[in-house]
Order: structure tokens, then C-alpha cells, then sequence
């Protein structure tokens, strides 16, 4: 729908996922069954964080964090969706549409270098276990869950505000949520300065981190390999894997979606890809980075056996 006359728009349509109303309730259950399990599963380990004595140490720490963040992340996006499952004027304010991609994009950033800290905290558990507690102490785990924020607040703030810079001839979204390729797909203007900071800054951000992470891991598994322990390197090797599992996910989703020019947006396609980091790898986190993980599920069945005590 084109808008004569360039009107100012107040409110855009998010078009969803589909438009068969029986499919619509069917994506509801699917997705607010994986809203539940997701909050869930990252709740879970961080009272097992916070409750247990034992599990206060970088890793933990870093996980817990993660875990608040995951559930920010898919907070971003999904209640808005289920929403809009049942609802006939799937409608949102353009001031909601920033706040929201504003969101998005401050909790995808800053897992991005929260991945990256996790990373580091894991090179050195393996490859300095003698001045681990030195090089990871709290002052340095602070600032680095501190300056995973900022990053991710800065590149956000400067996408949202150009992005909304723009003028606009259709209020339609070909997504499920506000996010900056299709809103740039509804702009009148040029929109090659937002395509080049795209490429830059989240270049930085994004690609950034994940050469980080990649180097963290290879030199990791080099490491371990040195050390002649089957069972400690067919363990190391299992985390790793799970791991790097979730990292590409995450990272080759999102580099699909963002790290390429305008005239390749294809929206049906992306709509599929953006679900893979923005619902999809929170759901996976829990899982791989802590419910498979013996001394949280030590830690949760103490936990439960004081509760039954009480």
C-alpha cells in the first residue's frame, strides 16, 4: 500500500508469518509453547546462579548473565507476535516499531560480546587453569558484562536513528517484527548510508566477535589436544561442539540477515532466518550452555531438596 503524497505515518502493519487464521492459531501454540520453555529454562539457571554457593565463579557468572539477556531477547519479539496471532489489525506505533528495534538490536549486540566473554573466560579455564582466578576476577567480569552493554546500546541507538530518519511510503512490514531491513524496504529515499553503517559498525560488532570467539575456540581445541586424556578431550571436544553449535546458529543467521545489499532482501526467506536467532538460539542456550551441565543440575536438585525440606 503506497501512501499518496508521502502522509505521515503513525503506525505500521507487521504482515507475521502467515495469513491463514488457522495457521495463525497454530503458530501461537508452536511459539508460546517456546516463549514458556525458553524463559523457563534460562530462570531456571539463573536461581541456580544465585541459590548455590558452589557456581559462584566466572562461568556461572557469565551464564547467568547470558541467561538474563536471552530472555530479554525473545521478550523483544514474541509477545508481540502471539499477539498479533489473535489479533485482526496487527498494527504497531512507529514510536513502539523503534522502541522495539531499538530492543532487538541492544540485546543482539550485546550477546555478541557476551558470547565473545564467554569465550575468553573459557581459554583461560583451559589453557591458564594456573592464573585463571587472576586473569578472570570480578572487577574484569563486571566490565566486561558492562562494556557488552554499551556496545550493544551504541550500535543499536545509531541504526534506530537512522533508520527512523528515513521517510516512509508504506506503513506495511513484510516481517514479524520491526527490524531494519524491512522497514528500509518501506523508505521513499536512498538508503545506501544506512546499508554502509550496517556494514561497518555491525561489521565490527558482529564479525568481530565472532573471529574472537573462533580463535578462543581453535586455540582451545589445540590445547587440549596436547594433553594426552581421552576422556578430557572427548569432554572438551563435546562442549566445544555444543557450543560452536549455538554460535553458528546465531552468528550465520545473523550475518545472512544483515550483510547483505537491499536488492537482495528477500522477506519470505528472512522471515525464517530472522526466527533463528531471535527465537530458536535463546531456546537452544539453556540447554547446551547449562541443563546439560552436572553441577547445575546438582545444584538445582539441592536447591529443590531444601524447598521439600521447608
Amino acid at each position: 500500500m503506497k501512501l499518496e503524497n508521502h502522509s505521515i505515518i503513525t503506525e505500521f502493519i507487521l504482515e507475521g508469518l502467515s495469513d491463514s487464521k488457522e495457521f495463525q492459531i497454530f503458530l501461537f501454540v508452536i511459539f508460546l509453547y517456546i516463549y514458556i520453555l525458553t524463559v523457563s529454562g534460562n530462570v531456571y539457571l539463573i536461581l541456580a546462579y544465585r541459590l548455590s554457593p558452589n557456581l559462584h565463579n566466572p562461568m556461572y557468572f557469565y551464564l547467568a548473565n547470558f541467561s538474563f539477556l536471552d530472555i530479554c531477547y525473545i521478550t523483544g519479539t514474541v509477545p508481540k507476535m502471539l499477539s498479533n496471532f489473535l489479533s485482526e489489525q496487527k498494527t504497531i506505533s512507529v514510536s513502539g516499531c523503534a522502541v522495539q528495534m531499538y530492543c532487538v538490536w541492544l540485546f543482539g549486540g550485546t550477546e555478541c560480546y557476551i558470547l565473545a566473554a564467554m569465550a575468553y573466560d573459557r581459554y583461560n579455564a583451559i589453557c591458564h587453569p594456573l592464573l585463571y582466578n587472576v586473569i578472570m576476577n570480578n572487577v574484569i567480569c563486571t566490565q566486561f558484562i558492562i562494556g557488552s552493554w554499551i556496545i550493544g546500546a551504541g550500535n543499536s541507538l545509531i541504526h534506530t536513528i537512522l533508520t527512523f530518519s528515513l521517510t516512509f511510503c508504506s506503513n506495511k512490514i513484510n516481517h514479524f517484527f520491526c527490524d531494519v531491513p524491512p522497514v528500509l524496504e518501506l523508505s521513499c529515499t536512498n538508503t545506501w548510508i544506512n546499508e554502509l553503517v550496517i556494514f561497518l559498525i555491525s561489521g565490527c560488532v558482529i564479525i568481530g566477535s565472532f573471529i574472537f570467539i573462533m580463535i578462543s575456540y581453535i586455540k582451545i581445541i589445540s590445547s587440549v589436544l596436547k594433553v594426552h586424556s581421552r576422556s578430557g578431550t572427548r569432554k572438551t571436544f563435546s562442549t566445544c561442539t555444543s557450543h560452536l553449535i549455538v554460535v553458528t546458529i546465531f552468528y550465520g543467521s545473523g550475518i545472512f540477515m544483515y550483510f547483505r545489499p537491499k536488492s537482495s532482501y528477500g522477506m519470505n526467506q528472512d522471515r525464517l532466518v530472522s526466527i533463528m536467532y531471535t527465537v530458536i538460539a535463546p531456546l537452544l542456550n539453556p540447554f547446551v550452555y547449562s541443563l546439560r551441565n552436572s553441577e547445575v543440575k546438582l545444584a538445582m536438585k539441592s536447591i529443590l531438596h531444601k524447598l521439600i525440606k521447608l
